[in-house]
């Protein structure tokens, strides 16, 4: 007789959709010790020869790969043990499995500056245990001292992906700043500026001559807005006083200072021999048109470029207050619909959140009108699916195309090689979505402890209902359920192995 095959799960009825097909197909999802062991129509559940724990019936919804939001923000403005237990649940409700937070050292997170190898396995062991998604960290070399310790936060740590802030040289996270050595806690004597960013570049390519094998999956992200323009541009608003709230902030902060600085980051990796480049939250026109031009310019460059869902949302009059400040600024319709051609034509390799959440009480400034004097960033990863969906797919966006853009490409580039896609092998990570189901965007209902979202009123037509990690059944029926099961990625994790039905 033969011997009888036991799934822990079977997700029946499903539409199933993934990177490399445009729609979705019909098919059930058969999960064993956390991976997807099958995925066809009409797998047994029961009967002679297989056997599931669990049976969830799809009924029908759309099963996206779970989504790896590759830009999150935990612990910079409450501790990162809160962030990892609230933020992590508001991920949950938006289908995202796999959470990629940055972090630093200097004021914000843990407000102290120092080694990695102290600041890190503080950062691990505050968040262990606490998150209901998966999880990993890009970290930033502030000072000439990080860029030393690249190598070990490789292979110690399984950190392959690092950061650059370039506007931090000289201008503050919130707007103008007079002491930056002091914000990030460097010694006198050194400079975060373009010379920093260039060492910062020679590091990460050493380390990927040092390790080969990884080599593809070692990458330097940078935040590219340009501080000598910003602080001449800020002045130049505040002194007009023609603009206010959002439109003051974009004017503050304008387009031409994220080209410039894609231009310059862009030289630097071809000075430097790096071509693994990924360039973040691009907001407008002409910062997306810098970085396609540089792509020609430097063809040896593995350029990736990342937009956010916020820039995708809303813009500066249609977001909800001066919740919506963030950096790089929402921008004017013109440059939404501009970043929409560009995720439609294929330019934009991800979507992301950029999660940053910021309660009411530390957001806002005296007076709270003030843009400012506000804090800049706020929380919308449990929008990030649906509101593509949402908007995407009346644009004649895929589904196909969606799950690339949300989980298949930025597992790829971070080393996620369990991640990213329905197909056995590979982590049980789903999102179940209803695709028509109306809903109206309310900061109450939200799991994250921020109480505001510049999408309080919007409308989505596309909910996540049910979200499982590596087959944890995490999110039912809109509800967070279970103990926190999320477990850090300590990358590369490997290449997706095949599962025995």
């Amino acid at each position: 007789m033969s011997e009888v095959t036991e799934y822990d799960l079977v997700v029946k009825n499903a539409r199933v959709v993934t990177h490399d097909h445009d729609d979705a197909r019909p098919a059930d999802i058969a999960v064993s010790r956390g991976r997807i062991a099958a995925v066809a129509p009409g797998i047994a559940a029961s009967g002679s020869r297989r056997v599931a724990r669990r049976v969830v019936d799809a009924g029908g919804k759309l099963a996206f790969p779970g989504v790896v939001d590759a830009h999150q923000h935990w612990g910079i403005y409450n501790p990162p043990a809160e962030d990892a237990a609230s933020e992590s649940r508001a991920s949950a409700q938006g289908g995202v499995t796999s959470a990629l937070t940055y972090i630093r050292t200097g004021r914000y997170y843990l407000n102290r500056g120092g080694a990695y190898t102290d600041f890190f396995p503080e950062v691990l062991g505050a968040v262990a245990g606490r998150a209901h998604v998966d999880y990993g960290f890009h970290l930033a070399p502030i000072s000439r001292a990080h860029i030393d310790e690249i190598p070990d936060l490789i292979e110690r740590f399984g950190v392959t992906s690092f950061k650059v802030f370039m506007f931090y040289g000289s201008h503050g996270l919130h707007g103008r700043s007079a002491d930056q050595n002091a914000f990030l806690m460097i010694p006198e004597d050194e400079r975060y500026d373009y010379a920093h960013f260039e060492f910062v570049m020679r590091g990460v390519q050493a380390a990927r001559e040092r390790f080969p094998d990884l080599a593809e999956q070692i990458s330097l992200s940078l935040h590219c807005e340009t501080a000598e323009i910003m602080t001449a541009y800020t002045k130049l608003v505040e002194e007009a006083g023609e603009l206010t709230g959002l439109a003051a902030y974009s004017a503050s902060r304008p387009q031409h200072s994220e080209g410039l600085a894609v231009s310059i980051a862009s030289y630097l990796a071809h000075e430097t021999g790096l071509p693994t480049i990924n360039l973040l939250h691009l907001s407008s026109r002409k910062a997306v048109e810098a970085a396609v031009r540089m792509s020609r310019a430097f063809p040896h460059i593995d350029f990736r470029r990342e937009v956010t869902i916020g820039h995708l949302l809303a813009d500066i009059t249609t977001a909800h207050g001066l919740g919506g400040k963030v950096n790089p600024p929402l921008r004017p319709r013109e440059d939404v619909e501009a970043l929409w051609e560009y995720v439609l034509d294929g330019t934009v390799d991800w979507v992301v959140s950029d999660h940053a959440c910021c309660r009411e009480e530390l957001k806002f400034g005296e007076p709270k009108d003030d843009v400012f004097l506000a804090k800049a960033g706020f929380g919308g990863t449990e929008y990030l699916l649906p509101g593509l969906i949402t908007e995407g797919t009346k644009r004649g966006l895929s589904l196909g195309r969606i799950a690339a853009l949300t989980s298949w490409n930025p597992a790829r580039r971070y080393g996620l090689g369990t991640k990213g896609t329905i197909a056995p092998g590979f982590d049980a990570d789903i999102a179940l979505v209803d695709p028509d189901r109306t809903w109206t965007v309310r900061a109450a209902e939200s799991e994250s402890t921020q109480e505001y979202t510049p999408f309080e009123g919007f409308e989505l037509t596309a909910r996540v209902t049910d979200t499982f990690l590596r087959g944890n059944h995490i999110l039912r029926a809109g509800r967070i359920v279970g103990e926190p099961v999320g477990a850090y990625l300590h990358r590369p994790t490997g290449d997706a192995r095949p599962a025995t039905p």
